[in-house]
C-alpha cells in the first residue's frame, strides 16, 4: 500500500476541542500556504487530488476537518455556534508557521484561504470577525444562497429542538449524491463514504441560518483579492445570487469563472485539471515576486 501524500495532525481550539486535519507539504521551496475549509457534508478526504496537485506546485496545503465532521468524531454533527467555527479557523491561521525559505526577501509566506460550498460562508465571514489574517480568498461554489433547504415543517421542528434538545440530530437535506456530481464513480464514492455527514444537530442547523444573517454585513470587510469558481449545472447553490453578492465585496480585485456543464463539487468533475489550472494561475498572479522559489 502506497504511503499517503499527507500527514494527519491535530490542533487544540481555544475551548479545548481537539480537531484533526490533513497537511500536504510543498514539494521544493514553499511558495505560499493554502488552507481549505469544507462544506456541511464533506471532509478533507474528498479533495486529495487537488491538495496533492497544489503541493506538487510548491504550496503548503492544510485541509481542516471541521469539529464534529470528517476525522473529528467527537460531538459529531454539532458545533456550539458559528462564531466558534470562525474562531477555530482564525486560531489555526494565527498559529500556522509561515517562515520563508532561504533566498526569499519577503517576511512571510502568503496565505490563501479556500472555502468550499458551506465552508465558503465561513471563509468569507472570517474577514469580518478576524480581518487581516489572509492574503487572498478562494470561493468554490460557496453556499451563500442554497437551493436545497429543509421543509417549513422541518425548520420549525429544528427551531423547537434548538431550545430544548440542541444536540438532537436531523438529516442534512443533501442526501442525494447526484446533487454533488454527475460522475458515476464519484456518485458511488459518496454513497459509500462513512465520513460523509448525513445528520447535524439542531443548533448547528440554526447556527447556519444565523451565519446567513451575519453574512449580510460581510461584503464591506472583504478587501483581499477574491477568486470565485462556479459550476453551471449547480443544483445546490444559486449562481446568479452568488455572483451578485461577491460583486458587493469591497475589494476591486475579483475574478469569477463559471464552468460550463460542471456540477457542484468541482473536484468530482471528469477533468478537475481545468479548474485547478485556473486556481494555480490566479495564485501565481497574486504571489509576491520574492515568494517564487529561489533560483
Amino acid at each position: 500500500m502506497a504511503e499517503p501524500d499527507y500527514t494527519v495532525l491535530e490542533h487544540t481550539a481555544g475551548d479545548g476541542y481537539l480537531w484533526r486535519y490533513r497537511r500536504y507539504a510543498a514539494q521544493g521551496s514553499p511558495r505560499a500556504e493554502v488552507v481549505f475549509v469544507h462544506g456541511i457534508q464533506s471532509h478533507s478526504g474528498w479533495y486529495e487530488h487537488s491538495c496533492v496537485r497544489l503541493s506538487q506546485e510548491g504550496y503548503n496545503v492544510s485541509f481542516l476537518d471541521r469539529r464534529g465532521a470528517g476525522m473529528n468524531e467527537k460531538e459529531r454533527g454539532d458545533a456550539p455556534g458559528f462564531r466558534r467555527l470562525l474562531d477555530d479557523i482564525a486560531e489555526y491561521l494565527t498559529a500556522l508557521p509561515r517562515s520563508v525559505p532561504r533566498g526569499h526577501t519577503v517576511g512571510r509566506l502568503p496565505l490563501f484561504l479556500a472555502g468550499i460550498s458551506w465552508g465558503g460562508k465561513l471563509a468569507a465571514a472570517l474577514e469580518c470577525r478576524h480581518p487581516g489574517l489572509i492574503d487572498g480568498l478562494i470561493l468554490l461554489c460557496p453556499g451563500f444562497f442554497a437551493k436545497v433547504r429543509p421543509t417549513l415543517g422541518q425548520r420549525l421542528k429544528i427551531l423547537l429542538f434548538r431550545f430544548f434538545r440542541p444536540r438532537k440530530q436531523f438529516p442534512v437535506p443533501l442526501s442525494d449524491p447526484e446533487l454533488f456530481t454527475a460522475t458515476p464513480s464519484w456518485i458511488e464514492f459518496l454513497r459509500n463514504d462513512p465520513k460523509r455527514l448525513l445528520h447535524a444537530s439542531a443548533r448547528l442547523l440554526v447556527e447556519s441560518v444565523r451565519l446567513d444573517g451575519y453574512l449580510r454585513f460581510v461584503p464591506k470587510y472583504v478587501h483581499v483579492p477574491v477568486l470565485l469558481l462556479l459550476a453551471e449545472q449547480d443544483r445546490i447553490i444559486h449562481n446568479g445570487r452568488t455572483r451578485a453578492f461577491v460583486e458587493r465585496f469591497a475589494t476591486r480585485d475579483k475574478r469569477v469563472i463559471e464552468y460550463p456543464g460542471a456540477h457542484h463539487t468541482l473536484e468530482f468533475e471528469p477533468n478537475p485539471e481545468l479548474w485547478l489550472a485556473d486556481l494555480l494561475q490566479w495564485m501565481e498572479k497574486h504571489l509576491p515576486i520574492a515568494a517564487s522559489p529561489a533560483a
